[in-house]
């Protein structure tokens, strides 16, 4: 049973990395004709819809068999209608498997209506999803250090799927488009192969932190995987030493290099198969029962006092893989800059770090910790995270470095990466979403979508939910922001007095919720704070109403700066056209023409001269 449950694990991790390498190619990797596919990168599409297949096949088999294994029945009983329903819609992790499975038949759906290069991101993004869902409830999921175990695996298997996948794809494309394609893949292998290494490092030593472990045939599979992993980055420094000669590249030689490369990962894979579905060795003794670390997957903390806020460390791994990317690409558009001789402002990137280092506070430090516990240090967090860590990175202009550092398209044809980007800033979708309007609507609106019904409860019980949260409170702070006093371009000019007005509605409507969370009189978490019986948190309810009486404290004052900073922009502009103006009016009277001004007054006199005339 465990060893069909292994094959078809290895069938749909197979899929999904060729499906991967296969966009990741369409997108990135092969050229594109002004944002569509080339003739190459339509020819993959066959490609993709057979991977598509597979990873959809095997995602299907895994089911049967994960339950089949966790009831210890024959195959029979699990594909038993009732017993299979009832598994993949009220059991979370039949849930997360029959999520995979259907994007995998999704792409394979849609595989050959892909022509353009923002579809295949999209189903790249949507794949890499799939693929990550199930980790979330896996074995990982029950291990020691909850954050730290999950967030690392995550980050191994996406970095391992784009590795992976894309010596795949370059595999088995035509040998006339694979230099230009081996190019761009090389710097982003090497960045990924760094992150399989660190977070592997990283989920072996949370699962293996005891002697007794590394006795276990799970330990031995782990080393034997890391030696591969080792074999492969040896192949992948030959490669860029290899790609440093350019015109002297044997690209025969270098073909069979990538087919033994592309053999050992699939070993590499089947390794993956095997631990995905076999448990860690469990720890020695009778383990003390903790309600915390069945709810939250985190132990009961001590009492929070201001050095254990300040100091203490909880790593929430994927997070901090997400921040550690942010500031890896910030850096990089900076030091390109640098070494173009380019100035980039100081301020801007101390603003960006700030913003960063705030989200880390407040997902992987002492408050983000303590935000597991009691409400009221979760709404701390989240004004950390929605309103203040936001205006920092806004402030830095991502977007900015981005399209003055970003690469041109490596033909004349070819849109490339930067107009890529400059076409999603000047999408319907980004129109929309920049819309004063629905920007109001995401940061202050979604508070009573989250807080008033049942989402938040249900949001803290799961990693995902909560994950998700945290990601909502940064995306509508970031876009809130970005609309009233971004430095980045917006696909709309909003004037002024618009963006005084919704930073006034927004302070209304956030005093307002604060209001009605302080006079609440019913808990808002679905028994959530009081199934961890925290011993130093006892009235669950007073420490609510502290959380919206925060709420409204700390809310109003990034309100209120973003109000004076719209009000000095807006100063600002009025004093550079008045300039502006004057400019054109020395520069008309220089060459003996009447100016815009001049004109516009003359207009008016002879209409008041004709109304004259008329009575």
């Amino acid at each position: 049973m465990i060893a069909l449950n292994v094959i078809f694990k290895y069938l749909s991790l197979v899929g999904s990395f060729t499906t991967i390498g296969s966009l990741l190619a369409m997108s990135f990797l092969l050229l594109d004709t002004q944002g569509r596919l080339s003739t190459q990168g339509e020819k993959l599409r066959r490609l993709l819809w057979g991977s598509a297949i597979l990873w959809s096949v095997g995602s299907f088999g895994t089911i049967v068999f994960t339950l089949a294994t966790i009831l210890d029945q024959p195959v029979s009983v699990a594909l038993d209608a009732t017993v299979l329903r009832s598994f993949i819609t009220q059991i979370t992790l039949g849930q997360y498997l029959l999520f995979e499975a259907i994007v995998g038949l999704v792409i394979a759906v849609f595989a050959f209506r892909v022509k353009k290069i923002l579809s295949a991101a999209f189903m790249l993004v949507l794949a890499l999803l799939g693929l990550v869902a199930p980790i979330f409830q896996s074995h990982a999921a029950s291990s020691g250090s909850h954050g730290l175990a999950i967030g690392s695996l995550v980050i191994h298997v996406a970095a391992l799927s784009l590795w992976v996948g894309g010596v795949i794809a370059i595999a088995l494309i035509e040998p006339e488009d694979r230099p230009i394609a081996v190019h761009r893949f090389s710097e982003l292998a090497l960045w990924s192969i760094l992150a399989v290494i660190a977070s592997g490092t990283v989920n072996a030593w949370a699962r293996l932190d005891f002697q007794g472990a590394w006795n276990s045939a799970y330990a031995y599979v782990v080393i034997a995987k890391i030696a591969l992993t080792l074999i492969l980055v040896a192949i992948g420094y030959v490669h860029r030493e290899n790609l440093a000669k350019r015109d002297q590249i044997d690209w025969l030689g270098f073909g069979r290099l990538i087919f033994v490369e592309a053999v050992i990962m699939v070993v590499t894979v089947a390794m993956g198969a095997w631990l995905s579905s076999n448990q860690a060795p469990e720890r020695p003794g009778r383990q003390a029962f903790d309600p915390a670390i069945a709810v939250s997957g985190i132990p009961t903390p001590p009492a929070p006092t201001w050095g254990r806020i300040f100091f203490s460390y909880e790593p929430d791994a994927l997070m901090i893989g997400l921040l550690i990317t942010a500031v890896a690409l910030y850096v990089k558009g900076v030091l390109v800059l640098h070494h173009r001789g380019d100035k980039w402002p100081v301020g801007r990137t101390v603003a960006f770090a700030c913003g960063i280092a705030l989200i880390d506070f407040a997902t992987s430090g002492g408050l983000g910790l303590y935000a597991h516990f009691a409400f009221s240090y979760h709404m701390v967090a989240h004004m950390i995270l929605g309103m203040i860590a936001p205006i920092g990175i806004v402030l830095g202009a991502p977007i900015t470095l981005a399209l003055r550092t970003l690469p041109q398209g490596r033909t004349k044809d070819e849109r490339g990466v930067r107009a890529t980007l400059l076409a999603a800033l000047h999408s319907k979708l980004a129109i929309f979403y920049t819309y004063p309007v629905v920007a109001l609507a995401f940061f202050d609106g979604s508070l009573f979508a989250l807080y008033f019904t049942n989402l938040f409860g249900s949001m803290m019980q799961s990693h995902v939910g909560h994950l998700f949260m945290n990601i909502h409170f940064i995306l509508a702070g970031l876009l809130f922001f970005h609309v009233i006093i971004g430095i980045d371009p917006n696909p709309r000019r909003v004037p002024h007095l618009v963006r005084i007005v919704i930073v006034f509605a927004a302070m209304s409507i956030h005093a307002f919720f604060s209001v009605a969370l302080m006079s609440s009189t019913t808990l808002i978490d679905r028994g959530y704070f009081a199934s961890l019986k925290t011993p130093w948190l006892t009235d669950l309810l007073a420490d609510q109403q502290l959380g919206g009486s925060i709420g409204w404290a700390m809310g109003e004052i990034p309100i209120l700066i973003a109000l004076v900073a719209t009000f000095i922009s807006w100063v600002k502009d009025d004093s550079r056209e008045a300039k502006r103006i004057d400019r054109n009016t020395v520069r008309a009277a220089a060459m003996g023409q009447p100016d815009d001004l001049a004109e516009y007054n003359q207009y008016l006199q002879e209409l008041a001269q004709r109304d004259r005339n008329e009575s």
